[in-house]
């Protein structure tokens, strides 16, 4: 009995995806439920499980090809058994050419694309980081690889004048971002307002409870949570900022649904905290931590990155001193993070040293008012300041 696999069912957002991954090949024994190929699209990674067990008997779509929703791509006999090919040696033996790529090769996790091109590369594949699941080496982290050259080989390149190029094709989801990004500046009134925040209050929180918190919730106490908590007491007094624009309507939205910009290895992605207003300072450090993993191991499905009303982004973990961040359409605003520096400040007369953090908020000037935008930041740098307002709602 013959079973078809078939591309998982998109959402509605999702037009089609390319596949990236085959993790079987034809002959080769499957379980039902295991995955067998990974489909990327412009917004997540869908993994395609065997829906039996059995043989895989046909591949349709080779890795690259563009696949629809409930697309045919593979076959499965249900009946067959993996069948031993007279004189088939398994690991066969390395080349004498190239002894230690074979061997490593038998040992990590890898395509078999991407095994015989690294073959051909004499690329040594223990020294590639692989993008697949569970770290699986795939046909195209063969390809982005550039092992270091030798000493020789690179002054041979500088005095022979060789500029090296390399040219790799955009993921769908880098494609997607660039795409929306150009969009947003082509239809938005964007404009940025800053302030500054003394992060000492909170820093002195931190230090503090660091410990007991980590001791009683179970995840580590940062400085997200606090400005995702100032951020949603902030929208509730200035709703066009957790507002979108429809056609032309301006859509007022009575919950906090607040993005939170996360990178991942096929670029940068906005999962939602939903009802952000309702959860505690654990719930919020928690989820983050959740979602860090996710797209680390692109594992994020389409509910827990679409929609949001509102986004955060932290430049500062890189080390960002100030910057513009860009609308993630159709919300109306942004708020950019920072790092933490040490600066000299005014306060109480005299000149102190304090850990300042610059923050930008880009707002849509279609909906939002420049006053509406100033006084915004303004809140959440007095709820910063002096954290017992958040908790007497002041």
């Amino acid at each position: 009995m013959t079973t078809e696999v078939k591309v998982p069912g998109f959402p509605e957002s999702v037009a089609d995806g390319t596949i990236v991954a085959w993790h079987k090949q034809v002959g080769d024994a499957v379980e039902v439920e295991e995955v067998i190929a990974d489909i990327e699209t412009d917004k997540v990674v869908f993994e395609v499980p065997a829906p039996s067990s059995g043989v895989v008997t046909e591949i349709l779509e080779a890795e690259g090809m563009v696949v629809l929703s409930q697309q045919v791509i593979a076959k499965i006999d249900e009946t067959a058994t993996v069948a031993a090919t007279p004189g088939k040696v398994e690991d066969e033996a390395p080349p004498v050419d190239s002894p230690v790529v074979e061997s490593i090769q038998s040992e990590v996790k890898i395509n078999p694309a991407a095994k015989k091109l690294a073959e051909e590369k004499g690329v040594d594949v223990s020294k590639i980081s692989g993008s697949g699941k569970d770290g699986r080496i795939l046909k195209e982290d063969v390809q982005n690889y550039r092992s270091k050259p030798s000493v020789e080989s690179s002054t041979s390149a500088e005095l022979m004048g060789d500029r090296v190029e390399k040219r790799v094709p955009m993921t769908r989801l880098r494609a997607r971002i660039a795409e929306r990004l150009v969009d947003a500046q082509h239809t938005a009134a964007m404009l940025t307002t800053f302030n500054e925040i003394n992060m000492k209050p909170v820093m002195d929180i931190r230090a503090k409870h660091k410990d007991q918190f980590e001791k009683t919730h179970d995840t580590k106490l940062g400085f997200m949570s606090f400005f995702v908590k100032a951020t949603t007491e902030a929208l509730k007094k200035f709703p066009a900022i957790n507002a979108s624009i429809d056609g032309t309507d301006i859509v007022y939205h009575g919950f906090f649904d607040v993005g939170i910009a996360v990178s991942s290895p096929r670029g940068l992605v906005v999962p939602v905290l939903r009802d952000a207003e309702n959860m505690s300072l654990a719930a919020i450090e928690a989820k983050i931590r959740e979602f860090g993993g996710k797209a680390r191991d692109n594992k994020l499905g389409i509910d827990e990155i679409t929609g949001g009303t509102f986004s955060i982004t932290n430049g500062g973990v890189f080390g960002s001193m100030l910057s513009t961040p860009i609308l993630n359409p159709p919300q109306s605003a942004i708020l950019g993070m920072h790092n933490i520096v040490e600066r000299p400040i005014a306060e109480n007369g005299e000149v102190v040293i304090r850990p300042i953090m610059y923050v930008a908020l880009t707002y849509d000037h279609r909906i939002v008012d420049g006053a509406e935008a100033v006084q915004f930041l303004v809140s959440i740098k007095n709820s910063l300041e002096d954290p017992v307002r958040m908790l007497l709602d002041l």
